[in-house]
């Protein structure tokens, strides 16, 4: 049997200019992992062997620190004569590489959803010291669903160019893709994610059109228009792009650091609205990932939630929009679920009376939740949309097997909620 290591090998995966990807298992942890093997000829070029293996160290020093659903993990590294590797989530599916080509481009709303994700994922690794700055196509992996097909998840790769605000030494230089670096990388400034944003832009650039921004018979020329030269709007090679997307590029993309999006959550908002101005005509029942998590981001219950916790809230909730008369909770029913109102109006009502009116933000039902030694927990009152409104909903069985951090988050704030109300009720009382 084939091994790298302590790894058993299943299949080759992967072959660049540097290294080879390979299908590995961890007999240990029982999983599936991704092996990058820097190849043979490198480690016999002293000078390139040397770089190389300073990039894996690099990415290595990252392992357990980016804790991200879009990041990949790292596990392990080994750095020697023999042999140099490093050990990473396996994650099946193919690069973002597929789909930079005109006859393979995203729909517009996939593809803002995948630029949205990576602003979150890199936002997420700049609070935590870590600036890319070798964002590029092939570095953005589009995670495979269960029957095999592209989904809509991705996770950003290869870190070994990484700039670690916290690292001592000389940190990794001289690398990174001429295309989709930053001017400020080219003139070996002093970097920040700033740089990260203009990279991330000229994918989305790439991702709408087709086309690189700047092209050029060589690197120096690359380089130099890079420097100097105006892009064209992506409008100018695909008619359908509105001309928010050809904002949020031009800005992404900007020469000088003052004039691109101060932050990722600038960035992020951009992309959240010029989908939703896209919306504006067609009801529906789909509701963009961007769209949730700035959503969820927006109501003071998850104000303590960290980013990867909203994420995790995605996955195991359900969005719909309803329609006026709609009852979402009836008197008497046993309760399984709870739900926060994101738009509309709710009447709540007993025997007919009406006792209060929901509005957008509240979260109501979760005293189902509360109880959770009971299994026959019942509603006290009828839950009836008053106007279209659109509902978020956790089952219980969902939020009993979310992580521990996200579950504690959730009793939190409903204890926050419930104290809330009885401040409510007391105020009323006294005023009678």
């Amino acid at each position: 049997m084939e091994r790298i290591g302590k790894y058993e090998i299943r299949a080759r995966i992967g072959e660049g200019t540097t290294a080879t990807v390979y299908l590995g298992f961890d007999s240990f942890n029982q999983r599936e992992v991704a092996i990058k093997l820097l190849r043979g000829e490198i480690l016999q070029d002293a000078e390139r062997s040397a770089q190389y293996r300073r990039m894996l160290l690099n990415e290595a020093s990252l392992a357990g620190r980016l804790q991200h659903p879009h990041i990949v993990q790292i596990f392990d590294a080994v750095v020697d004569e023999e042999q140099s590797y490093i050990v990473m989530e396996y994650v099946p599916g193919c690069t973002l590489e597929q789909y930079i080509h005109p006859s393979r481009l995203l729909p517009l709303e996939r593809l803002v959803e995948i630029i949205f994700k990576c602003t979150r994922a890199l936002d997420y690794a700049y609070t935590h010291g870590v600036t890319h700055r070798d964002i590029k196509p092939a570095n953005i992996l589009l995670v495979q669903t269960s029957d095999g097909a592209p989904g809509g998840d991705i996770r950003i790769s290869d870190f070994g160019a990484a700039l670690q605000a916290d690292a001592e030494g000389t940190q990794v230089s001289g690398v990174g893709s001429p295309a989709y670096m930053s001017p400020q990388q080219i003139r070996d400034l002093p970097l920040d994610h700033r740089t990260d944003i203009y990279s991330l832009g000229v994918v989305m650039y790439q991702l709408l059109t087709g086309q690189l921004p700047f092209k050029a018979a060589n690197h120096y020329a690359m380089l130099h228009q890079i420097l100097n030269a105006e892009v064209l709007p992506p409008s100018s090679y695909r008619s359908e792009i509105p001309p928010s997307l050809d904002a949020i590029v031009a800005r992404a993309m900007q020469k000088e650091t003052s004039a691109r999006y101060a932050d990722w959550s600038e960035f992020a908002r951009d992309l959240t609205q010029a989908f939703r101005n896209r919306q504006q005509q067609a009801r529906r029942q789909e509701f963009p990932d961007s769209e949730k998590f700035e959503s969820l981001r927006a109501l003071p219950f998850f104000h303590e939630f960290s980013d990867v916790e909203i994420w995790e809230v995605l996955r195991f909730s359900t969005w719909r929009e309803v329609a006026p008369d709609t009852v979402i909770m009836k008197d008497g029913e046993a309760g399984d679920f709870f739900c926060f109102l994101l738009a509309g109006e709710l009447d709540v009502a007993k025997h007919g009376h009406s006792l209060n009116r929901l509005q957008a933000g509240a979260c109501f039902g979760e005293m189902a939740i509360i109880d959770k030694h009971s299994n026959s927990t019942l509603r006290g009152a009828d839950v009836v949309a008053k106007t279209t409104a659109t509902l978020v909903t956790i089952q219980a069985s969902a939020l009993h097997h979310a992580t521990a951090a996200c579950r504690m988050h959730f009793y939190q704030a409903f204890l926050e909620v419930l104290a809330d109300r009885l401040n409510e009720a007391n105020i009323k009382l006294t005023s009678v």
